[in-house]
């Protein structure tokens, strides 16, 4: 059974798009919490959380579709 080498490339872009997200969110996360007087404090926060749950999901997805070239 072959792998589908463009939908594991597809795969690989998305785990790719997700590693910096890994990191950036939390570093978003961490500098609001750190400057919680300023008034942009919640909208930080919410960046950086969206940051995190769109590694999550770049995550999932690319991991679901590198498992789908190789088994589909």
């Amino acid at each position: 059974m072959p792998t589908d080498k463009q939908i594991l490339m597809k795969g690989l872009k998305y785990l790719s798009g997700a590693l910096p997200l890994f990191f950036l969110g939390p570093v978003v996360i961490h500098s609001s919490f750190k400057n919680q007087s300023n008034p942009f404090f919640i909208p930080v926060l919410a960046i950086g959380v969206i940051f995190c749950f769109a590694g999550i999901f770049l995550m999932f997805f690319g991991l679901k579709t590198i498992m789908k070239s190789m088994v589909d």
